[in-house]
């Protein structure tokens, strides 16, 4: 068994969404950077879909395209052409403020590097999209759901530790419920066992296992062969280009 196999998740009782309408859908999505008097195509006309439910592995070495594509479908970034629908919805023509809302309700993240603030305890940072949503959640109604968020992430005794008291597999679960607490429709996992030793990595994958079987639709970006077994279906990715594993 490879290192980050983790063993496979008992399921539960909540059933996954039913496979309609695709969560995500890009068709010929292409991201061009003008160098000086060059142009750089770092994504190449990519077609991707995933629906409600899936666990959807991108792999590829560094500067494959693959982060490119992840900012992309985070709305971090723009595309040169091509489109892109998410829950349906063309995002091409949405404002800068139509695009930050539709991130911080319908997206969560997931880092490499955990990007915590080392001033927050615990539950601070894991409130912090609800606290951005211009005073839609009161306070209590922050805490009440980072501790849920926690609470599912098993970190429910840690709610008032800072980062810095925190291992490395405890910060990246409180970034895993940081991307929970806003109940989005598409989880984005920037290499999540990257900055973790291998037992560590192990109980992560175990954990995202968990809650794709819970019903949580995954996109993960990693360069790692046995952490991309871990998902239901493997996209390649090389100089741009994706292309699905069959």
């Amino acid at each position: 068994m490879s290192k980050y196999n983790a063993p496979a998740a008992v399921p539960v009782a909540r059933n996954k969404p039913a496979m309609n309408e695709p969560v995500i859908r890009t068709e010929k999505l292409t991201r061009a950077y003008s160098m000086g008097e060059n142009a750089i195509t770092a994504l190449r006309e990519a077609d991707l879909t995933v629906h409600a439910g899936e666990f959807v592995a991108l792999m590829g070495a560094s500067g494959s395209g693959k982060s490119t594509l992840l900012n992309l479908l985070g709305l971090l970034d723009h595309a040169t052409s091509g489109e892109y629908f998410l829950e349906g919805k063309p995002v091409s023509s949405l404002r800068r403020d139509e695009l930050a809302d539709l991130r911080g309700r319908r997206i969560g993240f997931i880092f490499q590097n955990f990007n915590l603030l080392a001033r927050l305890s615990a539950w601070e940072n894991v409130a912090l999209p609800l606290a951005y949503r211009q005073g839609e959640f009161k306070h209590q109604d922050q805490l009440d759901r980072a501790r849920e968020a926690l609470a599912r992430v098993r970190l429910e005794h840690r709610v008032e530790h800072n980062p810095m008291e925190l291992s490395g597999g405890e910060r990246q679960r409180v970034a895993i419920a940081r991307a929970l607490v806003t109940q989005p429709a598409v989880i984005l996992a920037d290499e999540p066992t990257g900055n973790l030793d291998s037992n560590t990595g192990v109980e992560i994958m175990r954990l995202l296992k968990e809650l794709n079987a819970e019903g949580r639709t995954i996109i993960m970006v990693t360069h790692d062969a046995s952490v991309a077994r871990n998902a239901s279906r493997l996209y390649h990715m090389r100089d741009g280009m994706l292309k699905e594993d069959e």
